[in-house]
């Protein structure tokens, strides 16, 4: 009897402990499970937390990109604008440019203009003279004939110049040519009248000395030895230094 309840208690010893193993083992696989479950639902978190932060980086990226390219897009409109502005720049440089040569060549263009007008400083007969350019020219015309020994025309050249301006600063000049012009013509009369207007406009031009012997020649072409007489005597007074009155001196003694 003792036996069989000590075998009774040991049985339920043992079935005790089997159940506490059994309790125990439970226990410790609900807590692995836990464990097991927290660290999944931590990894998924994690794995959420970096998909999510993949998808912000991912955002970003895109953003940063997009702004890279209106960036560039911003930067080519400028350099084109820049480009443009550079051309438009450089045309009005030329436009300036042209705009101011046009300008110079109507300022050079009226000033030439202008020039035609104006008095010009001229030096004849050992005397500066200011002459209009007209006059000038039509001198030199004038003269420029004279000089090619067709004394006809520079008579008519000349006699036209003393009418168109009586009072040019030529005008004596023009007289002496043209009394010249007419002596060697033959026409002494005039050539007389016109030698004589010389001196009775400038007494004492470079010429004169030789007007008044010229008057002398004609005034022996026209037979008024008399008269040229008195001529070379003047001369020889009033010119006495001069290469004229040593030739006046010659044709007096020869006149006598």
């Amino acid at each position: 009897m003792k036996k069989v309840c000590l075998w009774r208690c040991g049985a339920v010893a043992a079935l005790w402990l089997s159940q506490s193993v059994s309790h125990a083992a439970l226990f410790e696989d609900d807590e692995a499970r836990r464990a097991i479950l927290d660290l999944r639902q931590k990894m998924e978190q994690l794995s959420g937390t970096g998909n999510a932060q993949n998808k912000l980086q991912t955002d970003e990226i895109f953003k940063l990109r997009s702004a890279l390219l209106d960036l560039q897009a911003q930067i080519d409109l400028l350099k084109a604008d820049q480009a443009r502005l550079r051309g438009a720049n450089e045309q009005l440089l030329r436009d300036l440019s042209e705009q101011q040569q046009r300008q110079k060549d109507v300022q050079m263009g009226l000033e030439d203009r202008l020039r035609k007008f104006e008095p010009l400083k001229v030096t004849l007969d050992g005397v500066d003279i200011s002459v209009e350019p007209a006059e000038k020219r039509d001198f030199d015309a004038a003269m420029a004939v004279f000089r090619k020994g067709d004394f006809a025309a520079a008579e008519t050249y000349l006699s036209g110049f003393t009418q168109r301006y009586p009072n040019s600063a030529y005008l004596p000049s023009a007289l002496f040519w043209l009394g010249n012009a007419e002596y060697a013509i033959k026409d002494y009369a005039g050539a007389v009248t016109h030698f004589k207007r010389m001196l009775t406009l400038v007494p004492k031009h470079l010429r004169a000395a030789e007007a008044m012997l010229a008057i002398s020649n004609c005034q022996i072409e026209l037979k008024d030895t008399k008269v040229a007489r008195k001529t070379l005597e003047d001369l020889v007074k009033t010119f006495p230094d001069s290469e004229a009155a040593q030739t006046a001196k010659e044709r007096l003694a020869r006149l006598k």
